[in-house]
């Protein structure tokens, strides 16, 4: 959608309304069609030879396809966006483009573990030295920066324990050195935080999350600056990780109503995570939108709101008392992924973390905020907490 020159400029929620797809286009109708494609036919010899034309092969991008990665790059101020068939491929992919054997890349310590299991397999077999860095090391992080690397990569807050990360000192520091600087973003989407705006190059979204919304659908999105975005796009034809038409549609679908859902999954999540601060048997709650949260000036400064995502340590106990919590709730279902309607929880593991490594004093408990009431949610997060106390 473009706001004509001089006209105030729209709100999110109408951007994410209108946002990608002009019903113009297609003779008035409200949502792009689905197009299924591979081959794509030319009308004459020449422009075959020449490939001038905007559409040549499903795996080059389809009406579809196109009308996501223009709504996300205007939500993101991108340059370009590619559409993956998985968050993990939106991580892999880049990483691919911008590594090669003998480069040096930096982690943080508390990222996504799928994200560090391809670092320390696959990164480190093509030749690449991985090498992890604590959340909280800001512009400190310049210590760890050698001549040979290629690549930082930031995840922010941070999987499961939500360590909130000094993303413009640490891009500076890389940018001065070179580096491409990657982050994460799937927490925050791009309504609350903008990754470009604060300098990073590459911005990281598991679409299955927040834009998806229903937990029935498995898309990634890169979206990159100027700098890195023909680099991107060409690994990202060479590699062939097109993502399909029709999961490409519900991510687009699922766009339109992500603004209101998100509202709803940050008042709910902060209700609920101010409500565990004061409940026994919890010892400390992993919000960073709350006061207590030792990133919460940054996440302050940088971010304009927060998800339905956060933890909570439990106050003493190992995995039986956390096993109890989980199996006494009826709400709450128990899955990994997150971003849906629903609310979820799960026993989260903490023993990959190298230079972050610490004893929070009892399990953590991840827990997604759906669109419940959230009276009904404390109800049942008090039920559980009953039965961990019992266990």
């Amino acid at each position: 959608m473009n706001v004509p020159p001089g006209k105030k400029k729209i709100g999110i929620n109408t951007q994410l309304a209108h946002g990608g797809y002009d019903p113009r286009d297609y003779h008035g109708f409200v949502n792009p069609p689905v197009v299924h494609a591979s081959t794509v036919l030319f009308p004459d010899a020449q422009t075959m030879k020449t490939r001038n034309q905007k559409y040549t092969y499903g795996t080059r991008g389809t009406p579809t396809s196109d009308a996501l990665c223009a709504a996300v790059d205007a939500l993101e101020g991108s340059a370009g966006t590619i559409a993956v068939p998985s968050g993990l491929a939106a991580v892999t992919v880049p990483l691919l483009a911008f590594l090669s054997a003998g480069d040096h890349a930096l982690f943080v310590d508390s990222i996504y573990f799928p994200t560090r299991r391809f670092a320390d397999s696959m990164l480190t077999r093509l030749g690449v030295e991985v090498e992890y860095y604590p959340p909280e090391m800001g512009e400190d992080i310049a210590s760890l920066i050698k001549p040979n690397t290629r690549v930082v990569f930031m995840e922010a807050p941070g999987s499961n324990t939500f360590e909130m990360q000094d993303v413009p000192a640490i891009v500076a520091a890389a940018r001065a050195a070179g580096a491409v600087t990657m982050l994460d973003n799937t927490w925050a989407t791009p309504l609350y935080f903008k990754p470009l705006d604060h300098g990073v190059d590459i911005s990281i979204h598991a679409a299955t999350k927040y834009p998806g919304g229903h937990s029935d659908v498995l898309l990634g999105t890169v979206s990159a600056n100027e700098r890195c975005w023909e680099r991107l796009w060409d690994t990202y034809l060479t590699l062939g990780t097109c993502a399909g038409p029709d999961d490409v549609y519900q991510v687009l679908r699922g766009l339109r109503t992500m603004g209101v859902r998100l509202e709803k999954h940050q008042a709910s999540a902060l209700e609920i995570a101010s409500w565990l601060e004061t409940q026994p048997g919890v010892k400390s709650v992993l919000h960073p939108a709350l006061e207590s949260h030792p990133g919460h000036a940054i996440w302050k400064r940088d971010f304009r709101g927060a998800s339905g995502l956060f933890s909570f340590v439990m106050d003493g106990g190992g995995e039986p008392q956390a096993h109890a919590f989980l199996d006494a709730l009826e709400i709450f279902g128990l899955g990994a992924s997150w971003g849906g309607y629903e609310s979820l929880a799960v026993h989260v593991s903490l023993g990959d973390r190298t230079v972050s490594a610490r004893d929070y004093g009892g399990p953590v408990i991840r827990l997604q905020i759906g669109l419940e009431d959230t009276s009904d949610l404390m109800e049942d997060i008090a039920r559980g907490l009953v039965a961990a106390s019992r266990a």
